[in-house]
């Protein structure tokens, strides 16, 4: 397995990561346009194009903000909002797999803003067909939740008429540098179907071996060209007009807003993602399975990118969190309604072979060293220069609410009375 001299990526990352001749990945060069573009000339654009689309009659919203209860969905309403003094319309896709923390955080955030919210809660039964669809053919228990983030806002755009999409980080460009910021990409149904949903539409799940009709993924349909054509919907990415740093952006967000963290079972990074009780957990153990590695590596090239971390800390942590088991397999196959040993059968078959190998015990062992020959490699030229020393993620103090934790909750009420 090759690794990027600079940063613990893989050469086998899903996004296609490149390589230059130092052995840079192509997600560490584009990270070095953080250092160098004019940012404030940048933001100036960025408040042009708001400025184009501000509804001057008041008798519709200027644009859409995807949120969760996690993620940077604090920080771009802020922006939007408080600082650009746009009148936006939040929505959720609801993706069931609730946390009591980030439905505490939802709520949190519409009462906060003051902003007006809508919620796509699909029929569960409908969602576990789904996710049991998109197990068998892609090994994967997160589709509908990607799927549903993606398109309930374009959904929605396009039937209140309201053109501008506002999202937070292409992840294209922050994790592997497929673009530039200064390419200023927007929102494609292309890139959607390709990366976000590993090259399946919603009309590829029909299917009479998972009961799966045409009324079971219509909240997942893009909307058809003509219809983003006559609204002239678009989305535009923050990332390429702000200097994006999550990880100081979430501690903004903790000190102004009371946003609220939560520790995490796979990885360091106790502010993404804190919504979830599966992404962290039983997605990212499969993320590992079948790439060799999870979210702990995306985290720490995000850190050493930004010079608070050393390649050595990366390492460390990386093996710590990697080899943590998950804790709420249980909670998910309830909630499926599966075995483990079925669960464990459908995933093996997207098993990586050549990195897993069974032992002599029938046990799944990784067949590479991790970071063998970077740790006796002492001349790491490209490796960037600490500007920060690394320490831990917040944990914040527990919000009260009536919402029970490590159990189910399809719709939380967040605050308690």
């Amino acid at each position: 397995m090759k690794y990027c001299s600079r940063c613990l990526y893989p050469s086998n990352h899903p996004l296609y990561i490149t390589f230059d001749e130092e052995g840079v990945c192509s997600g560490c060069r584009v990270h070095e346009e953080k250092d160098v573009l004019d940012w404030g000339s940048r933001e100036e654009k960025l408040k042009k194009i708001l400025t184009a689309y501000k509804n001057k009659s008041e008798n519709n919203y200027d644009c859409i903000i995807p949120v969760s209860g996690a993620r940077d969905s604090y920080f771009i309403v802020h922006m939007v909002k408080n600082v650009y003094g746009m009148n936006p319309l939040l929505v959720t896709y609801n993706k069931q797999y609730n946390t009591d923390v980030g439905v505490r955080n939802l709520a949190n955030l519409r009462i906060t803003f003051n902003c007006d919210i809508m919620t796509l809660t699909v029929n569960p039964e409908s969602v576990k067909k789904v996710t049991r669809a998109s197990m068998r053919k892609m090994g994967s228990i997160y589709w509908h939740c990607i799927a549903g983030q993606t398109v309930y806002p374009v959904q929605v755009a396009v039937k209140f008429k309201i053109p501008l999409i506002i999202w937070g980080a292409h992840q294209g460009i922050d994790q592997v540098g497929m673009f530039s910021h200064l390419d200023e990409v927007e929102m494609t149904r292309k890139y959607r179907k390709e990366h976000d949903l590993m090259g399946y539409e919603a009309s590829d799940l029909i299917d009479e071996f998972d009961e799966i009709s045409s009324k079971d993924i219509v909240q997942y349909e893009y909307p058809d060209d003509k219809e983003i054509e006559r609204v002239g919907v678009r989305g535009i990415y923050l990332n390429n007009f702000i200097r994006w740093d999550t990880r100081a952006q979430h501690e903004k967000m903790i000190d102004l807003y009371g946003y609220e963290s939560l520790e995490q079972r796979r990885t360091f990074d106790t502010y993404n993602d804190v919504d979830c009780y599966n992404y962290s957990d039983v997605h990212d153990y499969i993320k590992f399975i079948k790439h060799g590695y999870g979210k702990v590596t995306d985290h720490v090239c995000r850190e050493i990118r930004l010079r608070r971390m050393t390649r050595e800390e990366g390492m460390r942590l990386v093996k710590e969190y990697e080899s943590k088991d998950v804790k709420n397999l249980d909670l998910f196959l309830d909630w499926i309604g599966m075995t483990k040993n079925s669960f464990y059968y459908i995933i093996d078959q997207f098993r990586n072979k050549e990195i897993w190998k069974r032992n002599d015990q029938w046990e799944w062992k990784l067949q590479i060293d991790k970071f063998s020959d970077l740790e006796d490699n002492k001349k790491q030229d490209s490796c960037l220069k600490i500007k920060e020393k690394h320490t831990p993620f917040i944990i914040t103090p527990t919000g009260k609410s009536t919402d029970a934790k490590q159990q189910y909750i399809l719709i939380g009420k967040g605050v308690a009375n």
